[in-house]
């Protein structure tokens, strides 16, 4: 049971790139407001906004980053944290074999 003034978390879902392409098309074509797109299919009026926003820099009409570079952005991060890893494990090894040597 809930407390009150709790609020129950919802699950989180994954959206594909062209369901989120639909409904931006949705709020800005339809009509209606955000607002009542998002209480119309279910979903979190903060992630929609971000949605739109996201839309319009990919389209070059807001600055930032585009999807495709934030795409990128977070494959070169992964790359280097692997390879920061390698490293770190290389010097341990280095440190316990000149150790050995002595």
């Amino acid at each position: 049971m809930e407390e009150q003034g709790e609020r129950k978390r919802r699950e989180r879902r994954a959206f594909t790139d062209q369901y989120k392409s639909d409904v931006v098309a949705l709020c800005r074509t339809s009509g209606k407001s955000v607002h009542q797109v998002c209480r119309d299919m279910g979903l979190s009026e903060t992630a929609v906004r971000r949605w739109i926003v996201q839309a319009d820099v990919d389209r070059g009409q807001r600055e930032g980053l585009t999807t495709g570079e934030r795409q990128e952005l977070a494959q070169l991060r992964k790359e280097n944290r692997a390879l920061r890893e390698e490293r770190d494990l290389l010097k341990r090894a280095a440190a316990f074999f000149a150790r050995e040597v002595r």
